[in-house]
């Protein structure tokens, strides 16, 4: 759950999780619906996924062990990485990968690299290369693995990463506070600067350059020439990344069906997406990919006949309304639904041959697999909802209700400061 998400985040879905399934034969037991309901808005889902399949395969194929050693489990569960490897091995068995794979060799504590580590230790030694490609990456876990405590790998490797996350902060690092800033090759370097400016105000001659700093031009962890030190940014130089991609830009339009349930509270028709790729396996409204610059009323055709295909019935184009435009920012997509609605009269027989589909209350819904996404359009249906059903300013019934007038307010409503004041008005 830590990867890509921070821990205030997870802690709630963590509570809830090992509630539910304490040990790994539960987990191992439980169905893909419930693993997608109780990961549903922590994102990046296909980390429930492998969680589950890797508590299944250490039940079905490891005879109910975990792996010990970060070799191990990288190389033997799915869904785990590097670093998973590197802080499970540490942090809960206090070792890690055994030489060439032999358990019964010696076994050498493993450091981790997550983000967190990546810029404490990119300023410790001035890395200014792009701290995510994988050359620098390979020499940044090799440094890890050379600093991390033998006897203490696990309590290392969690104050380093506490480091990060507290003290050597991404903007406004506690420079001063760092227990080893001593260490820290950006910190005497902004020291060097402040008392090369401090000596050149006073007239002194410049101090001679350390020949500890790095002059080779091709040094693949320095910054490259094209990117000097910027003295404003101070320790913050470090570390660089390459210039994000922009976001793939995608349109969804996407109809929340509704009709009037049994016990008389509304019903919403929700879908379940393909097995695979993006939110695989959660529900949704029905919902259909847009091409770009499309116009609004090829929008509403598209969508008709995507719909008509669901209901097996003629869905007319103008029924559908417009509820507005709801943004998500996935890690990689800048996603818009174009949002509308229909209500439906009687009942609808959807057909059996395409994705899986249920008809669900409000409170069935949000306790559903559904997404973050699909929560904003929801919301953004039912304020729509509201808005029509509350009387609109300027309407004939709101003009009724004021023509009472403030001088003979109906029984029981308190009077205005400004028609408490006003003088009488004759009969």
């Amino acid at each position: 759950m830590l990867q890509q998400t921070q821990v205030a985040t997870v802690i709630h879905y963590y509570n809830r999780w090992m509630q539910k399934w304490p040990t790994l034969q539960a987990l191992a037991q439980a169905s893909l619906e419930e693993v997608n309901e109780l990961w549903a808005g922590l994102g990046y889902y296909s980390r429930g996924k492998r969680l589950q399949e890797a508590a299944r395969k250490v039940v079905s194929e490891l005879a109910g062990r975990m792996p010990r050693t970060a070799e191990d489990l990288q190389k033997l569960l799915p869904g785990v990485g590097r670093y998973t490897a590197g802080a499970i091995a540490s942090i809960s068995y206090g070792q890690s990968t055994s030489q060439h794979g032999n358990p019964s060799s010696w076994c050498q504590a493993t450091g981790v690299v997550d983000g967190n580590v990546i810029r404490v230790l990119c300023r410790l030694r001035c890395i200014g290369a792009d701290s995510s490609s994988p050359a620098v990456i390979d020499r940044l876990w090799d440094m890890a693995n050379v600093l991390v405590d033998r006897s203490r790998p696990g309590d290392f490797n969690q104050a380093l990463m506490e480091l990060g996350a507290t003290v050597c902060v991404p903007k406004s690092p506690l420079c001063r506070e760092c227990p080893v800033k001593q260490h820290c090759q950006a910190w005497h370097r902004v020291e060097k600067e402040l008392s090369f400016t401090s000596q050149k105000l006073f007239g002194k001659a410049p101090p001679v350059p350390d020949v500890e700093d790095c002059g080779a031009g091709d040094c693949p962890l320095c910054p490259p020439a094209t990117e000097p030190w910027d003295s404003s940014l101070g320790v913050t130089n470090f570390p660089r990344k390459a210039a994000k991609k922009p976001p793939r830009v995608m349109r969804t339009a996407t109809c929340v069906l509704e009709r009037r349930g049994c016990h008389g509270a509304p019903e919403y028709l929700i879908v379940q997406r393909p097995s695979s790729g993006l939110l695989a396996g959660l529900w949704e409204f029905p919902s259909l990919p847009l091409a770009q610059d499309l116009q609004e009323e090829k929008e509403r055709e598209e969508l008709a006949d995507h719909l008509q295909a669901w209901m097996g019935q003629p869905v007319a184009a103008k029924g559908l309304q417009f509820i507005g435009e709801v943004i998500h920012i996935f890690s990689h997509i800048h996603q818009t639904y174009v949002v509308y609605s229909l209500y439906l009269d009687g009942d609808v027989t959807l057909d059996p041959a395409l994705s899986p589909s249920r008809w669900v209350t409000e409170d069935e819904f949000h306790a559903s697999a559904v997404s973050t996404a699909m929560k904003k359009v929801l919301k953004a249906h039912k304020k729509q909802h509201r808005k029509e059903s509350s009387p609109v300013k300027g309407s004939k019934q709101k003009r009724g209700a004021k023509a009472q007038g403030a001088g003979s307010p109906c029984p029981g409503t308190q009077l205005s400061l400004h028609a408490f004041l006003r003088a009488p008005t004759g009969p």
